[in-house]
């Protein structure tokens, strides 16, 4: 029996959907537009194809396997952490929701970032809970992945041995500070919502009123959600152990960036690159991944990760190229034929659910009084 059996429909729903496309068609036409410009740049540089070919032929594909070990064992990680975010609702294990995280990193990887909400989509369905109840979850979970990644990055550089050796390094340890300062700060605010959320969801629609009403009550809505996604950190040592599993999975990715880089035995740079480098060229890789588009997000990812490597660790381009292309394929496009896979046995289509999960960011996007639901 599945609790979502349609996604939900949008008053207008003709209308937003060719916005909706139009709005996509201009961002890929957009980002066409800024990879052209970049290869016709780059294209004035002779590009020394034997060295990219050597580089890729003499990798250590040892390291290449570790990386991938570790992304893939990060997802276990993620679905046993989001078990333990479901207990005060309902306890299900950990083996039932991995599925739902392979497919939506996979929808991810293949169509982007308006499919972020498959993850969510799936466990309700999984578990027979509402939707909203695991967009609260998934909201959670996002800002443990946000502290540990903050507090993983701020350790390695403000520790680091190499740390002074490193390009710009008072600018890396403002940064740093800042992040350990970030992390306080979402901490003591999650904590503010969770005990005062309904009065500050009422006082922000207040402060908005004048504005907008519209707005007002889509930001009380939304605090409303994000206090009631708190509620799935039923006890202190449910937090403890959902900011370990946090921790250790993302220190599993960092190994896994760690490895790719010095799996490129040919490249001095690479094969010696050390953790507070590695933090830096993984932190540019996360930016750029935030607004990953479909397919084109592929490439500038690539050509961000190259530019880091290329412009601030003197690293030839060749070999940045060349590792780049590498750690998007070990760290964001393994779980593609896995996420195939298990969409397969569970007989649902990727695509449909993207779509679906496009609906979903929509509605939650507008105000209450523009949503219906069939």
């Amino acid at each position: 029996m599945e609790v979502v059996a349609a996604a939900p429909k949008v008053r207008g729903v003709d209308g937003r959907e060719r916005i909706l496309k139009l709005n996509r068609w201009l961002i890929l036409g957009g980002g066409a537009i800024l990879l052209v410009g970049a290869i016709l740049a780059r294209s004035r540089v002779h590009f020394q194809w034997g060295v990219f070919f050597g580089q890729v032929r003499h990798v250590d594909w040892t390291y290449i396997a570790f990386g991938i070990a570790m992304i893939a064992l990060g997802y276990v990680l993620r679905a046993v952490r989001w078990a333990v975010l479901l207990k005060p609702k309902k306890r299900v294990s950990s083996f039932s929701l991995f599925g739902s995280q392979v497919i939506g990193f996979a929808a991810v990887a293949l169509f982007g970032r308006l499919a972020d909400l498959v993850r969510p989509y799936l466990a309700a369905r999984r578990t027979q809970l509402s939707v909203s109840s695991q967009i609260a979850v998934y909201a959670v979970e996002r800002m443990f992945d946000l502290g540990a990644m903050a507090l993983i990055f701020s350790g390695a550089l403000l520790l680091a041995p190499d740390r002074a050796s490193l390009p710009h390094h008072e600018a890396l340890r403002h940064a740093a500070m800042g992040g350990l300062a970030m992390t306080v700060a979402l901490g003591i605010v999650a904590l503010c919502v969770r005990i005062w959320g309904k009065p500050a969801g009422r006082l922000a629609a207040c402060a908005l009123q004048p504005i907008s009403a519209e707005l007002g009550e889509s930001v009380e809505m939304k605090i409303h959600s994000f206090r009631d996604g708190l509620d799935a950190i039923d006890s202190f040592g449910d937090f403890v152990l959902s900011l370990l599993i946090s921790l250790v999975m993302w220190c599993m990715i960092t190994a896994a960036y760690l490895a790719t880089a010095r799996a490129f035995v040919s490249s001095p740079q690479l094969s010696s690159m050390s953790l507070a480098r590695c933090m830096v060229l993984m932190a540019a890789s996360m930016v750029t991944s935030i607004v990953q588009l479909p397919v084109i997000g592929w490439f500038t990812q690539i050509g961000v990760t190259t530019g880091v490597m290329e412009s601030i660790f003197d690293v030839p381009f060749e070999p940045a190229l060349a590792c780049a292309a590498m750690l998007l394929l070990v760290t964001f496009m393994t779980v593609i034929p896995l996420g195939l896979i298990w969409a397969r046995v569970e007989h649902v289509s990727i695509k449909k659910l993207s779509e679906e999960s496009e609906h979903l960011l929509e509605e939650a996007a507008a105000p209450s009084g523009a949503v219906s639901e069939a």
